[in-house]
């Protein structure tokens, strides 16, 4: 609730909104740079925290089989992270999604993590049928813009934090996995709200 911009000006990213000056626009704004950026650098940590663990995983790995369900096989699209027998010898596609609990919040009113839970039940419904029919586990990874993750990113994170714990011989992977997701969704909010201030304040 900080105001840092100019009411009522375009949008210089997208052209299309209007600014509004707490930044409920900047945040859910989908144009680059920002949106895209958050979401590979949210990737792009949790393969190398992965990594770390011991975690055998591969980013922007094709599956073919990941669709939309409405739009059929012309949307295949790569796993952001496929993770190498995850669960019972199967591998687990984790698809990550960022999303701004201020959407709709004039209407609906705020409730906390709400937004992320209903990403993780829309991805469930795309991809988890898709994925279990081919031996697959599908693993959502949903979070939001103040840094609520959805159960299933919270399952999954506690599972890579055992790992770690149980690999590392100091205390340090206690709340490393967790820490490290956090500071990498605000650094990518970060990008999302400095790339539209205003260029007098730059």
């Amino acid at each position: 609730m900080i105001p840092m911009y100019p009411e009522d000006e375009t949008c210089p990213i997208c052209r299309k909104a209007c600014m509004d000056k707490y930044g409920e626009h900047a945040v859910h704004c989908k144009e680059l740079p920002g949106f895209k950026y958050r979401h590979d650098w949210v990737r792009d940590v949790l393969g190398n925290i992965l990594r770390r663990a011991g975690i055998s995983a591969k980013k922007e790995t094709p599956v073919n089989f990941l669709t939309d369900p409405m739009e059929g096989r012309s949307t295949l699209r790569p796993a952001d992270l496929l993770v190498f027998g995850w669960a019972r010898g199967k591998h687990a596609c984790v698809d990550l999604t960022g999303v701004s609990p201020l959407v709709g919040l004039r209407e609906n009113g705020f409730v906390a993590g709400l937004a992320a839970r209903k990403a993780e039940s829309k991805k469930v419904d795309k991809h988890a049928k898709a994925c279990a029919e081919n031996q697959h586990v599908f693993i959502p990874f949903a979070f939001d813009t103040f840094g609520s993750l959805a159960p299933e990113a919270i399952n999954f994170l506690t599972r890579v934090q055992r790992v770690i714990h149980s690999n590392c011989s100091t205390p340090r992977g206690q709340g490393f996995v967790f820490g490290r997701l956090g500071f990498a969704i605000q650094k990518g909010l970060a990008a999302q709200l400095v790339a539209r201030l205003p260029s007098v304040l730059m």
